[in-house]
């Protein structure tokens, strides 16, 4: 697991989410779409209001080429 905090472009190491039931659903078939394979392997959730985002993306440490130079030094040192 790797999470990185845009604004600050930080790792995180520890995170709290809360969401409304609209955004928990969004969130599950978010994840379930990844999950089945199709050619995405992420996703955006946005906020009810559109001011926050949470990005989901599915990775593998031995093929990092489809993120960019940021979240692939992120999965490699988790920095």
């Amino acid at each position: 697991m790797r999470i990185l905090d845009e604004q600050r472009d930080q790792a995180v190491s520890r995170s709290t989410i809360l969401l409304t039931r609209a955004e928990a659903e969004e969130l599950r078939d978010s994840i379930e779409a990844i999950l089945e394979g199709g050619e995405e392997n992420h996703a955006h959730i946005p906020s009810e209001d559109f001011q926050k985002e949470i990005t989901l993306a599915l990775y593998d440490g031995a093929n990092t080429s489809t993120f960019n130079d940021r979240c692939q030094r992120l999965i490699r040192e988790d920095c």
